[in-house]
């Protein structure tokens, strides 16, 4: 099936292959310039610079590839499972729809669960692959995807295509699907905490619970990604956190009193 853009033939595989990879950078990029908003940084500027140890420039790089990896692997997949345009025409009613977008949602949520709770408790794991992407201390939005290559295919990658096969969407659906997930994911990491955020609204699993995990003291807890938190609650990895007023300006998100005396 394809879908008319501009006067061209543009099929609705290579939109959902690329539509998330534009959408990251631009998504991104609106949080860069909204950056400078101390008053709603969850770390200041300052920390950024200074406590990641990794260069934005290599941060750039590594997401790069990842993206690179995951379109490969997103053309084979749609030229794998091919285009049967009469089962897709039964696909239309939101019913089907929303069933799809939740059953990739749960599966989605529990392969990355799993894989990256096991990623931080396997310590060769953790140190030779993992750890790459706990080099940002202090998370900002363009960072989100950046992994060692090898998680990136096992967390992301294979999880995006499990999630697609499994929930039975069409390429068409997944545009959308894999669109609304690279946002989320994006959005987790944006190191802010602005008023009115929808995912904020609609999510417990957001900025903040996630720059928890990514702090030393939340090292092994808030493990859950990009949609719930059901995981963490089910198998005692949640950390309840407030958000507090930083002294000369932001918001910080700090562990609950009964986590710390843990």
């Amino acid at each position: 099936m394809e879908l008319m853009r501009m006067g061209y033939n543009v099929s609705d595989e290579l939109i959902g292959t690329f539509a998330p990879i534009i959408l990251y950078w631009v998504y991104s990029g609106i949080y860069v310039m909204l950056g400078s908003l101390e008053n709603y940084r969850l770390h200041t500027k300052k920390d950024e610079d200074e406590k990641n140890l990794v260069p934005k420039l290599d941060v750039v790089k590594g997401v790069l590839l990842q993206q690179a990896v995951q379109s490969i692997v997103a053309t084979i997949l749609f030229a794998v499972t091919g285009s049967d345009e009469s089962a897709q025409a039964q696909q239309t009613s939101l019913v089907v729809l929303i069933r799809q977008f939740f059953v990739a949602m749960m599966v989605l949520d529990t392969w990355q669960y799993f894989m990256h709770r096991y990623m931080h408790h396997n310590k060769f794991l953790y140190k030779y692959i993992h750890s790459q992407h706990h080099r940002l201390i202090v998370p900002y939005a363009y960072g989100a995807l950046y992994n060692h290559p090898v998680e990136g295919l096992l967390l992301d990658t294979i999880g995006g295509a499990l999630s697609f096969l499994i929930s039975g969407m069409s390429p068409r659906t997944s545009i959308f699907f894999f669109s609304f997930a690279t946002l989320k994911t994006v959005d987790d990491h944006c190191g802010l905490w602005l008023p009115g955020n929808l995912f904020h609204l609609f999510f417990r699993n957001n900025s903040a619970y996630h720059d928890i995990h990514h702090q030393l003291y939340g090292n092994k807890y808030n493990f859950s990604q990009p949609f719930f938190v059901m995981w963490d609650r089910i198998l005692g990895t949640y950390m309840p956190y407030s958000l507090e007023k930083r002294v000369g300006g932001g918001i910080e998100a700090r562990p609950t009193k009964e986590c710390k005396d843990n």
